[in-house]
């Protein structure tokens, strides 16, 4: 798995989240635990391949936020708690 993580500016409100949201599922369908946070400046994603990043920040672009980065890593999912 990978999480991916985008620096976007722009987002004022819970609706601004949903939007980004919105159209990270609309770029990449297979896209899990999408989650956008005003306050961080960011959003992130799951995804069990690599995403194309310029075509995620061309969608976000396109939505009208400016997105600054993107940075796919690879992911451990953890078990409960976070142990093991």
């Amino acid at each position: 798995m990978f999480k991916t993580t985008m620096k976007i500016d722009g987002m004022m409100c819970g609706m601004c989240e949903a939007h980004v949201a919105d159209a990270i599922r609309k770029a990449v369908p297979a896209a899990k635990k999408v989650a956008a946070s005003r306050s961080r400046k960011e959003a992130t994603f799951l995804t069990e391949e690599a995403v194309d990043q310029a075509a995620l920040k061309a969608a976000i672009d396109a939505t009208g936020y400016t997105c600054l980065a993107v940075d796919s890593a690879p992911y451990e999912k953890k078990g409960l708690f976070g142990w093991g």
